[in-house]
């Protein structure tokens, strides 16, 4: 596929194609759809929307607005990265990884050194992209964050996600965007290191996995952790099942994040996903 023209979206017109393709990433509600007046009072208050074409075509998009965060020394500004959506049938081509890429560049050039998003932790896809590829890191656990959804990608369970903080100006960050990115980590890297696993899936059926009762006690300065490589496949499935995986997720990281971990890395090798944890402040550099 040819590389996709990446610009920023600023009409009316522009907006009404980025409610289009809101529609067709996020079937089944439309109350669920943002307005094109929304977008507009957005951009022309710091907010940024990028649009990304293939043959005038728009099939991704990714929406953000200035915030604050709120820290001991007082609040200090952020961008929000809210929406980001891609063409089904053109995802896993690098778009998602375009659109932020050009969303890092911009907020930059507002003098913003932070960016927040939330995405499902389950998601595998979502991962590789926001913490692999990118190098987000997250120790934000959000229970429930939108409430009961009801597109067809979220009914069913509860909206927990990741908040994931993107430092934009950090080494690690400028890293992950270079022309000379790092090669995907490999789970042989964690064997050699003599690293395993904090808990083992067990095998549900043929091609889904379900969480075990337990998991091992959080020891070390880096943990690994398992996820369904294709959660969106469990979902359909088996929801009980599913439901199984978020809570058994849910009390997993919240009890990392409150003993001092951090997410900071993802691996995809051999079919499997994992999430790396790592103890200390000094991994967000």
């Amino acid at each position: 596929m040819p590389a996709p023209v990446i610009k920023l979206l600023e009409t009316p017109e522009e907006m009404t194609l980025v409610e289009d393709l809101q529609r067709a990433v996020w079937r089944g509600s439309e109350t669920d759809v943002v307005p094109a007046h929304i977008f507009i009072t957005a951009i022309h208050n710091g907010g940024l929307v990028i649009g990304a074409f293939l043959e005038g075509e728009l099939i991704g998009f990714v929406f953000g607005f200035p915030g604050l965060d709120f820290t001991p020394d007082g609040p200090r500004p952020k961008h929000c990265s809210h929406m980001m959506g891609v063409k089904p049938g053109r995802r896993d081509a690098g778009i998602g990884f375009a659109l932020k890429r050009a969303q890092w560049q911009m907020v930059r050039k507002q003098g913003i050194d932070h960016i927040t998003w939330t995405y499902d932790p389950l998601l595998s896809r979502n991962a590789r992209l926001n913490i692999a590829k990118l190098g987000a890191v997250c120790n934000t656990y959000r229970r429930s964050e939108y409430g009961d959804m009801r597109d067809s990608l979220n009914a069913g369970l509860p909206s927990d996600r990741f908040q994931v903080d993107w430092w934009v100006n950090t080494r690690r960050v400028e890293r992950r965007l270079s022309k000379r990115a790092r090669a995907p980590l490999k789970l042989d890297a964690f064997s050699k290191a003599n690293l395993q696993p904090l808990y083992t899936p067990l095998a549900w059926t043929e091609d889904l996995i379900c969480p075990p009762e337990h998991f091992s006690p959080l020891e070390g300065r880096l943990l690994l952790v398992e996820i369904p490589s294709d959660f969106d496949a469990v979902k359909e499935a088996d929801l009980a099942l599913a439901r199984d995986w978020r809570f058994f997720t849910r009390e997993f990281f919240e009890t990392a994040f409150a003993a001092g971990y951090i997410v900071t890395d993802f691996v995809y090798d051999e079919g499997k996903s994992f999430y790396v944890l790592s103890n200390g402040e000094s991994t967000l550099e």
